[in-house]
């Protein structure tokens, strides 16, 4: 077949002639019905739309009849499938509309052929709808250039709306509402921040649908949810950690949680898994600044020090228990698996090591703090 860039070599010169001269005849035909065809597609015919197809069927029945450079046209139809993109339309949409064309404009040639003879006309038949691919190649070609850019600024805007709405200080309403509108998102009343291990963030927001947005922060995927989302099957046996449901202008601290959760998490200090930040709020508070867990438990555990390791490790263990079983014997023993005659000589030594302070609130809080971070369960000697 030849290619349409060839057309004119297969073309005598008076058939070239009467191609020129029935051009009005030609391009009212193929632009009836490629309005038609845009008609039955429920495309307006009026406007930028319509205006740019018809520009484009101009151009397009223009640049076969006279054997013009193909260039432009290729450009003018690349530009027509941006704009398909752009319209929402798919991306077969306008390769119908030009097989239509195409279809035409042979039917309007056939009726008046002119001087060309059969095997002429052969020729122009295989021309024409070579032309047509070619065109159609450049509007796909176009269409696909885009939709990747649409892509590429789609993700910038979601970025720098996350970006916005977990910074220090919440943005300003007309900033927020410019930078959820470039990000095509309806601004949610409450919202909930997810970190979750990967930088898979489209694929990550695409499964959890709802409305959910997503980016890539310090080399993890961050989210942000409307409330109502459902999250558990887009995070299966994923690390992930899922902040608390928060008003919109309080999404920094739900972000700040998930992402100091699942810090955690990769550290192993909590579970693995998809995780509810709300239920592991004790760990986030002693984990939140680090060393600050480390130094109650120097100050609170100091009578420890001087026993050896092996004691200290087995009081500590004792009075985590008794403190979690608030102060009765016998739930103690039965957490450490021994006699309560035991637990009961333990406590004895605690309190020869402690004093009244055993029985003073504030006092009994931080030495359960303290021990529910687990400082001392493994070394329990005070640090310098």
């Amino acid at each position: 077949m030849p290619s349409p860039q060839n057309a004119p070599d297969f073309v005598t010169a008076v058939t070239r002639t009467h191609l020129r001269s029935i051009h009005p005849v030609l391009l009212d035909s193929v632009v009836a019905a490629v309005r038609e065809a845009m008609r039955a597609q429920g495309r307006s015919l009026s406007g930028g739309q319509g205006h740019g197809l018809t520009f484009g069927v101009e151009t397009a029945v223009a640049t076969f009849t006279s054997g013009a450079d193909l260039e432009p046209t290729l450009a003018v139809f690349a530009g027509l499938g941006r704009t398909e993109y752009r319209e929402g339309h798919r991306v077969d949409a306008l390769r119908s509309i030009l097989t239509v064309g195409a279809q035409t404009l042979w039917a309007a040639l056939v009726e008046s052929p002119g001087p060309a003879e059969p095997p002429e006309l052969y020729v122009i038949a295989a021309a024409l709808f070579g032309y047509v691919d070619a065109l159609a190649g450049a509007a796909a070609e176009g269409y696909l250039d885009e939709q990747r850019d649409a892509a590429h600024d789609w993700a910038q805007a979601r970025r720098r709306l996350i970006t916005l709405l977990v910074q220090p200080d919440p943005p300003a309403e007309p900033a927020l509402q410019a930078a959820a509108e470039a990000a095509r998102w309806p601004l949610p009343s409450r919202v909930r921040a997810v970190s979750v291990e990967g930088t898979d963030a489209e694929h990550l927001a695409r499964a959890a649908a709802g409305g959910t947005i997503a980016t890539v922060i310090d080399g993890a995927t961050r989210l942000l949810c409307p409330a109502a989302v459902l999250l558990d099957r887009a995070l299966s046996g994923r690390r992930a950690a899922i902040g608390p449901v928060v008003p919109l202008r309080e999404a920094r601290r739900s972000y700040r949680i998930s992402r100091r959760a699942l810090s955690l998490q990769q550290s192993a200090r909590l579970p693995d898994g998809p995780l509810d930040c709300d239920d592991h709020l004790v760990a986030l508070l002693l984990s939140w600044e680090p060393g600050v867990a480390a130094r109650l438990a120097d100050r609170s555990l100091a009578p420890l020090s001087a026993a050896s390791p092996a004691t200290r490790r087995t009081l500590a263990e004792t009075l985590h228990a008794w403190l979690r079983a608030q102060g009765q014997v016998i739930p103690a023993a039965q957490a450490l698996h021994t006699h309560p005659q035991t637990v009961r000589y333990r406590l004895r030594r605690l309190r020869e090591l402690f004093g009244a302070a055993l029985d003073d609130p504030d006092a009994r809080l931080a030495l359960q703090l303290s021990l529910q971070a687990g400082v001392v369960l493994d070394e329990s000697a005070p640090r310098a």
